[in-house]
């Protein structure tokens, strides 16, 4: 609870300090508000130790890495957008176009094909959304064994799904 009360203290004392900060790297986006509430947000949920010494550094560690983390995925979408843009511009035969339940349908005889414990792993990680550790912790099994059978679905999957390429 130490930590909450230094954080909101620092929150209170340098808002202002910071937001110009991060605003000064983004060009006075309204998006820096975002950012600020952001850093913020993760030292409040972080469980490492925060002293009062390590507390304005690493305000400033998360929030270059915030800056830099919306920099590198506006990057990725114009490079995507520029890309469907060209895809999008040329004629595409309908011939080579999947549905999606095509898709899905070449996807579940892929799954059909796995070992139950690599295909309840994949389900898991592909359709619930949840990290290897998630999935460890659910299925009470160890790290490295839900690493390894992801691993080996994945690639079953890849080979698999390549005749649709």
């Amino acid at each position: 609870m130490k930590n909450h009360q230094l954080i909101t203290d620092y929150y209170i004392a340098h808002r202002d300090e910071l937001l110009a900060f991060v605003s000064s790297r983004l060009g006075g986006s309204d998006l820096a508000e975002d950012i600020v509430q952001n850093v913020f947000l993760r030292l409040l949920t972080t469980d490492k130790m925060i002293s009062e010494v390590t507390l304005p550094c690493l305000v400033y560690t998360v929030a270059r890495n915030l800056i830099s983390d919306y920099y590198r995925r506006h990057a990725t979408f114009e490079e995507y957008e520029h890309y469907i843009k060209g895809v999008c511009s040329t004629e595409i035969s309908t011939d080579s176009i999947f549905s999606v339940r095509e898709v899905m349908e070449g996807l579940e005889r892929g799954l059909a094909r796995l070992p139950e414990n690599c295909r309840e792993v994949y389900r898991l990680h592909v359709y619930g959304g949840m990290k290897v550790s998630e999935i460890s912790l659910r299925l009470g099994e160890g790290y490295k064994s839900v690493e390894h059978r992801l691993g080996t679905a994945r690639k079953a999957m890849r080979q698999y799904m390549r005749q649709y390429a």
